[in-house]
């Protein structure tokens, strides 16, 4: 902690701990697990969050951050890529802190998404909101934050069962990520990294919190119809009555050959629900021409190209938003791995690290995103937390 004159009297008076602390390092450095401690500062955390890079060799990291945190105060969740206080960043490991002089935190777990109980998770989680409601009585702010499988394909089904126990509770959350290699992902619970798991935080806070959704993608009028497609694997066998992979590319003027995970991030696919345009990304081309997708789909749907905006004046004024009424102390997102793709085809990553910096942006790149209710894809989403109501926070 640095000492620095008071503007007005001169004295020397401390820096304030910040509001939520983070730490990040190289997740190869063997002094991973002493440098994130020395980074987040002595607490005590209600909760600390890990979004750790796929190379890092989770079990002795969580085994070192555990005898000094405890297992049940740490979750997390391996990434598509992380974003630390410098930007987007490669295999690291970034540590977010929620002090308990700010945040209260009750966690739910789910340990098997074929076998989500919707009325158990709802009981929890009105009793986790009850909780901390009574615990603490004039902390006025609350979201929900979910890590989940990010190959589990149950993100739908999960974000489905919580939808009625949500009530006033702002979600949003990220699936976890396996760089590009789409091999394994894992949530953080109890001191294990853990697949076909996730896991949901109720926060209660003193501080303003703003749960927000963001893309950059403008519907075009070029649309195509999902005529034959298998839901339980994500999978479309065919559009406008053609091959999948073959159609979608006949509309780019592509051959299918040339269809990568750089394209579908170029060329999004929108579904219009509830009078909003929403992502259905394109994963990949499976070996038999099908198209495999991130999220929900279904035979009749009604496809749609979307033309991107630039994305880094897009984000900006995004950011910008947020701190209409006061910059927040921090803002925790979770970014879907084809923004990243799209940033590192157009040669904007530098450019979209440096608004997350500015904007002090901390999270991590997903196989998809929650937001309330939905997954969704091609988003930013995330909570911007504010200073509490006494040191400049606003009502």
């Amino acid at each position: 902690m640095t000492e620095q004159n008071h503007p007005f009297t001169g004295l020397q008076t401390a820096d304030p701990a910040p509001i939520l602390p983070t730490a990040a390092v190289s997740c190869d450095d063997p002094t991973a697990a002493e440098q994130l401690l020395a980074g987040l500062g002595p607490g005590p955390f209600s909760r600390v969050i890990l979004f750790a890079s796929p190379r890092t060799d989770i079990a002795s990291l969580l085994a070192q951050l555990s005898a000094q945190l405890g297992a049940d105060r740490i979750i997390g969740c391996t990434t598509a890529g992380e974003i630390s206080d410098q930007g987007y960043a490669e295999g690291e490991v970034v540590a977010v802190g929620l002090p308990e002089a700010n945040f209260a935190t009750q966690c739910l777990f789910v340990p098997d998404l074929g076998a989500i109980d919707g009325h158990e998770l709802i009981g929890q989680m009105i009793r986790a909101r009850a909780q901390l409601s009574a615990d603490h009585p004039g902390w006025d702010h609350e979201f929900a934050f979910l890590m989940v499988d990010g190959l589990s394909t149950r993100e739908d089904a999960l974000t489905s069962a919580l939808a009625p126990g949500l009530g006033p509770l702002p979600l949003f959350g990220g699936s976890a990520g396996d760089g590009i290699d789409f091999g394994q992902t894992r949530v953080i619970w109890q001191g294990r990294a853990l697949s076909n798991a996730a896991v949901l935080m109720v926060v209660r806070s003193k501080c303003r919190v703003r749960v927000f959704n963001l893309d950059h993608l403008v519907p075009t009028e070029q649309r195509m119809v999902v005529t034959m497609a298998d839901p339980s694997r994500r999978t479309v066998q065919r559009i406008n009555a053609e091959p999948a992979a073959r159609e979608y590319a006949r509309l780019l003027g592509k051959d299918p050959a040339q269809l990568t995970t750089f394209t579908f991030a170029a060329h999004p696919i929108v579904v219009r629900i509830g009078g909003r345009h929403h992502v259905r990304a394109i994963q990949r081309v499976d070996e038999n021409g099908d198209l495999v997708f991130f999220s929900a789909i279904d035979e009749g749907l009604v496809l749609t190209l979307a033309q991107p905006q630039d994305m880094v004046g897009h984000l900006e004024g995004e950011l910008a938003r947020l701190s209409e009424a006061g910059p927040p102390a921090a803002i925790l997102a979770c970014d879907c791995i084809l923004r990243r793709m799209e940033a590192q085809e157009n040669q904007k990553s530098l450019a979209i690290s440096d608004v997350l910096r500015r904007h002090r942006v901390v999270g991590f790149s997903t196989y998809g995103e929650q937001w309330n209710t939905m997954h969704v894809n091609h988003t930013m989403t995330g909570v911007a937390i504010y200073p509490p109501d006494e040191i400049g926070g606003h009502s």
